[in-house]
């Protein structure tokens, strides 16, 4: 099964269409191009040539038919086989006298067009099919015209014949492909829809865990804001660090909502902002093109780095590697030490040399 549910369902319409056709013209031909030709057999001139254009035409429709379901046309083989199916139609003419003409005997009149629905299966169009039927008109005309067969009657019987076949072969060829056109655009319509319902409820999973965190910035605030109204020190160093650090969760938690060509960066950027105006010399180093990473990836790489940057004292440096199929995010700064928590998917390495501290995130893990 294809992964493109459209083309799937538009495929099983028309081999489904295509199968019946297959059908049709075996059924007409064995049903109706047999029986005519075994009941007329003392009527031809030549009975030999008109059973030999009956197997002639089972090996078109056999050929017509693999190319049909199992291989591709190609214009040069589809013409070659359909001029030998008019041939068909010259061979039963020649055998039947002029009475017959137009009659029972002369099956292929009525049948070619079963091959051209077969072998022209809307290659471009219904252009060649049409073009297919024209001419098996042509040949027909002709032949009764070159055997004096052209009176009112007989020319009333050829038209009536050449519309009911006509109206046949090209109405169900014409019919078919509209209902694989239709199948189509309704498949379109279900993926679109299954898509927009898909994006919704991705969509209002994001807002329920945007106000799940908001409702832990809040809780956070809270108690910090409750500690300083009960007599807390703000110039506290352990209270100092925990404002900071709420203060990144908060620009943390904006910047994620903000539409951005590198929302990645753009958060890594919110936060520098906020260590600077705590007095922090921070420079930010981005390399390369951040490829387009989920939500939870990039909150999951910037989690160490956000928390040594919330807790550097004078001076960090932020650097942003992407390329080679990895992003990189590693923060070189004089702060606190603190726990990693590791994340899957995401490799966190910590080095400490006296006061420096450097913390890098990488992903993927590899």
């Amino acid at each position: 099964m294809t992964g493109d549910p459209t083309a799937y369902v538009a495929g099983r319409y028309e081999r489904g269409s295509s199968v019946a056709a297959l059908v049709i013209a075996a059924c007409w031909h064995v049903g109706y191009d047999l029986t005519a030709t075994v009941t007329n057999w003392s009527v031809y001139r030549w009975p030999a040539a008109v059973a030999g254009a009956w197997l002639a035409y089972v090996v078109i429709g056999v050929a017509g038919a693999h190319a049909l379901l199992r291989t591709r046309r190609t214009v040069t083989a589809v013409w070659g086989f359909a001029g030998a199916a008019l041939g068909i139609d010259v061979i039963v003419l020649a055998a039947c006298p002029p009475g017959e003409m137009l009659g029972p005997g002369d099956w292929p009149w009525g049948s070619i067009g079963w091959l051209g629905v077969i072998l022209f299966w809307w290659r471009r169009g219904p252009h060649e099919l049409i073009v297919f039927l024209a001419l098996n008109g042509v040949v027909m005309l002709a032949g009764t015209a070159l055997n004096g067969v052209l009176d009112r009657i007989s020319l009333a019987r050829f038209l009536m014949v050449l519309v009911g076949s006509v109206t046949l072969q090209l109405g169900y060829s014409v019919a078919t492909h509209a209902l694989t056109s239709a199948a189509r655009r309704a498949a379109q319509l279900s993926a679109a829809r299954a898509e927009a319902a898909a994006a919704r409820q991705v969509a209002e999973q994001v807002h329920a865990d945007r106000l799940s965190r908001y409702a832990q910035v809040r809780k956070a605030a809270a108690e910090l804001l409750t500690a300083l109204a009960d007599g807390a020190d703000p110039a506290d160093p352990v209270l100092r660090r925990d404002c900071a650090t709420g203060a990144a969760w908060l620009r943390r938690l904006i910047a994620e909502t903000d539409d951005v060509p590198d929302p990645l960066v753009h958060a890594l950027r919110a936060c520098a902002y906020d260590a600077e105006r705590r007095g922090v010399v921070v420079s930010l180093l981005p390399r390369g093109t951040v490829p387009e990473l989920p939500l939870d990836t990039r909150r999951a790489l910037t989690e160490a780095p956000l928390e040594a940057l919330s807790r550097a004292r004078s001076e960090a440096r932020v650097t942003v590697f992407a390329g080679a199929g990895e992003v990189v995010v590693s923060v070189v700064a004089d702060a606190d030490d603190f726990p990693i928590r590791r994340i899957e998917g995401v490799r966190i390495t910590k080095y400490r040399e006296g006061e420096v501290l450097w913390v890098e995130s990488r992903w993927p893990d590899r």
